[in-house]
């Protein structure tokens, strides 16, 4: 692979000249952040943690869970990754069937889903970048969901998330 002799890496946010003890580790053991009866939600890097740079989840899925109809982020980008298991996901297009080791990258502004259509759980990565602050977006959808239609769409909009069938 050739690379662009142009290439260019970010400005230097760090200045020092010996490096700094400020790594932050967190074991695999660690047991999820958010539980339901349709699956679990791991923070593995929050928009706290990172200082906003990213956000990084492992959401775990049961069998035949709906996961999150098509929509879009204003702010950030998102990816999946497949860690076991299979997983439908809706490339902005069609609705594509994702297995252990395929990625999804969405960039700002794309249209996207994902859902378990199988009988069998299913694990992966989202990775949101830059970093918004997403714990409170998973740790609360479903109880918001509760309390109607009006209320949910206000909620996922102040968490960056414009979903097609609020706008229909």
């Amino acid at each position: 692979m050739s690379f662009p002799e142009d290439l260019e890496y970010p400005e230097p946010r760090y200045h020092g000249d010996k490096g700094e003890v400020n790594a932050t580790f967190r074991l695999a053991s660690t047991p999820p952040d958010v539980s339901s009866p349709g699956g679990a939600t791991h923070f593995i890097a929050t928009h706290e943690s990172t200082g906003g740079e990213f956000g990084l989840f492992k959401a775990e899925l049961g069998a035949r869970s709906a996961g999150a109809k098509p929509h879009f982020h204003k702010a950030m980008s998102e990816s999946f990754y497949i860690l076991s298991g299979e997983l439908e996901l809706y490339d902005g297009d069609k609705w594509v069937t994702g297995r252990e080791g395929d990625f999804l990258y969405v960039p700002v502004g794309g249209l996207h889903g994902f859902r378990n259509v199988t009988d069998e759980p299913m694990s992966m990565l989202m990775l949101f970048s830059p970093g918004g602050p997403r714990e409170e977006y998973f740790e609360r959808v479903a109880e918001v969901a509760q309390r109607g239609r009006e209320e949910l769409k206000e909620f996922r909009i102040r968490h960056d998330s414009y979903f097609v069938e609020d706008f229909e």
